[in-house]
């Protein structure tokens, strides 16, 4: 039977300090110990991890707080507790974006970019694509050139955070965000989208 998957969006530039030490009990030892040079890298972790925990709860019926994570740096985080199958679990930021997709029926790699028109986007593609992905995105108008770079971009990072071959690959509508996921396993439908308040 083919998998389901479903990614959660979080801004969270509104997200109170009050609010964000709450969320901060909730991590575990692990967790905590990570440190960020800097505090805006470290409001992302936190909030992320959240959000993750509240999408895993919201799946399986349990309480966010009793969600347990294992992480280590340049990882996916994995499902300590509850004791259930869940392989399919990723996080991405970008800007005030946190984000989250997970998956009971298949491995998952998820990223999202905010776009933003004032890079040097040629620049940016030389360094990141093969020349025939270049001459294409050079081909393009400029207001479709920046939707499809980061299209692009998003795609190559949410199939290296999957891990294995790609059997598909789902871009997400959003206006501010390219937003994309790559399953392990062919996704019933395009994942369901939550745009949710922390």
């Amino acid at each position: 039977m083919p998998a389901a998957a479903h990614v959660w969006l979080a801004r969270i530039d509104g997200l109170d300090d009050a609010r964000l030490a709450s969320y901060s009990a909730w991590l575990g030892a692990g967790e905590r110990e990570r440190s960020f040079v800097r505090e805006g890298r470290r409001r992302q972790f936190v909030a992320a991890r959240a959000l993750l925990r509240i999408a895993i709860g919201a799946l399986l019926d349990v309480p966010p707080r009793s969600v347990e994570l294992g992480g280590a740096p340049g990882r996916a985080p994995w499902l300590l507790a509850p004791a259930v199958a869940l392989p399919g679990l990723s996080v991405s930021h970008s800007g005030p974006w946190v984000s989250c997709a997970l998956s009971a029926g298949t491995a998952l790699g998820l990223d999202i970019e905010m776009k933003d028109a004032a890079r040097d986007i040629a620049a940016l593609a030389e360094q990141a694509f093969d020349a025939a992905t270049c001459a294409r995105l050079a081909a393009l108008p400029d207001g479709a050139r920046v939707d499809a770079f980061y299209g692009a971009w998003s795609a190559q990072e949410a199939a290296i955070k999957l891990g294995v071959a790609a059997c598909g690959t789902y871009a997400l509508p959003h206006g501010e965000l390219s937003v994309v996921v790559c399953s392990g396993e062919p996704l019933a439908a395009m994942p369901r989208v939550s745009v949710v308040d922390l």
